[in-house]
């Protein structure tokens, strides 16, 4: 008997040792699938308000829109990019069926009247055909641009709410310092989120609007009702951002764990006279941080953003806010992080510059930065035109063939 429970013990240790190791082989070849090569991201932006990028113009047919978003498909299979940008809520509308916001007066040329289909379901199923990702950009706070009311729908949140409104600069904004817009933005975009197949949820550098010479934002009776805990109006001022960013980064990732969240602020962060111990060695007029209250190292530090995309429209060179400088702080910035950096540029200053290969140079210098993972071009309209045979030049150059990252 004493023999028989001995031989037990022995299976039993036998069995579970052998269990035991079989973790350490999927181990294995899950850490040969993370291994694999990443190719260079390189996407445009295609601006929608204003009509920048597309629609063309307003008031275009269904039909028409369609043939002109594939179009921009089109191209952006011939320059060898492989991921789009669009702004899919310009202001305070939208480009697909919301709860939240009405129809886009950039669609139709009037705000809440329907396109007759699903322009971002079209959008986001035709760039998915074609092998190309397709980032949803939005705007968070701005709900017009301009302040004439009467142009806007009725069902304009606006008119729903408008305590949460405020006009700064002819423009109307949501106030980010009423708690309960944080809920109402995060909620809109998780709408799309949860309805659509999209790949990353995008912002740009438009948090707390570019300061008006000689007019204050008009916040201080909001500051005196909820911001009685914090030193100054500024510290209150990006805990409000702060809070939505990390808010919405948490409601993707519990929805959709694979959809990305990333943001792309002004180029500079802080200039080095303002923070000597943080500060990129720049002289820029506006700094995130304390114009924008948009504290971008923060969130690259807490893991709220998957990727950020600094609009570093500058070119090599430039005594104040100069390119590779700006490139080699931001890859300080990402170092060590979980937050891929791709690099914003200019594509719309090409005309303007004197060294017609700056472009080309600047994709080049990228890549001498392994944490520099890929471009966004702002915007399409600009390399469409092919301004000093710079798009021709990106193809047969840089972007020739596929670029597998270090």
């Amino acid at each position: 008997m004493k023999s028989k429970i001995i031989l037990l013990i022995s299976l039993f240790i036998f069995c579970t040792g052998f269990s035991a190791v079989k973790p350490a082989a999927n181990t294995k070849k899950t850490e040969t699938a993370a291994a694999k090569p990443r190719k260079e991201f390189r996407a445009v932006w295609v601006a929608s308000v204003a009509n920048i990028d597309w629609p063309s113009k307003k008031g275009l047919s269904a039909e028409q829109q369609k043939r002109e978003y594939l179009n921009i498909l089109d191209n952006l299979k011939r320059w060898n990019m492989n991921a789009v940008v669009v702004q899919v809520k310009p202001t305070g509308d939208a480009f697909y069926p919301s709860k939240y916001s009405p129809w886009s007066e950039y669609l139709t040329g009037k705000q809440g009247v329907d396109p007759g289909y699903d322009p971002l379901k079209f959008m986001v199923d035709e760039a998915h055909k074609r092998g190309i990702e397709f980032h949803a950009w939005f705007n968070p706070y701005r709900l017009s641009m301009n302040s004439d009311r009467s142009r806007l729908s009725r069902d304009n949140i606006v008119f729903k709410k408008p305590e949460w409104i405020v006009e700064y600069g002819g423009k109307l904004y949501l106030n980010p310092g009423v708690p309960d817009v944080d809920d109402y933005v995060v909620d809109s975009i998780m709408e799309v989120v949860k309805n659509y197949d999209i790949d990353a949820v995008h912002m740009d550098d438009y948090f707390y609007p570019y300061k008006v010479k000689n007019q204050e934002y008009p916040d201080e009776s909001t500051y005196r009702q909820y911001g009685g805990k914090f030193y100054s109006k500024n510290d209150w001022r990006r805990d409000n951002v702060n809070k939505l960013v990390e808010k919405l980064s948490a409601e993707i990732k519990k929805s959709k764990p694979n959809v990305k969240f990333g943001i792309s602020p002004f180029g500079v962060w802080r200039n080095k006279s303002t923070d000597p111990e943080r500060g990129s060695d720049t002289r820029a007029g506006v700094q995130n941080y304390d114009d924008l209250y948009a504290d971008i190292l923060l969130w690259v530090d807490k893991g709220w953003i998957d990727y950020v995309a600094p609009q570093i429209y500058w070119n090599q060179g430039f005594n104040l806010a100069e390119y590779n400088t700006l490139v080699k702080w931001w890859s300080d910035v990402v170092a060590g992080s979980k937050t891929d950096l791709y690099i914003g540029q200019a594509a719309y200053k090409v005309k303007e510059w004197k060294n017609s290969d700056e472009l080309i140079n600047q994709i080049y210098f990228n890549r001498d930065f392994s944490n520099v993972k890929g471009s966004i071009f702002f915007s399409y309209k600009s390399l469409l035109d092919n301004p000093k045979e710079v798009t021709f030049n990106l193809v047969e150059g840089p972007y020739n063939s596929e670029y597998i990252l270090k």
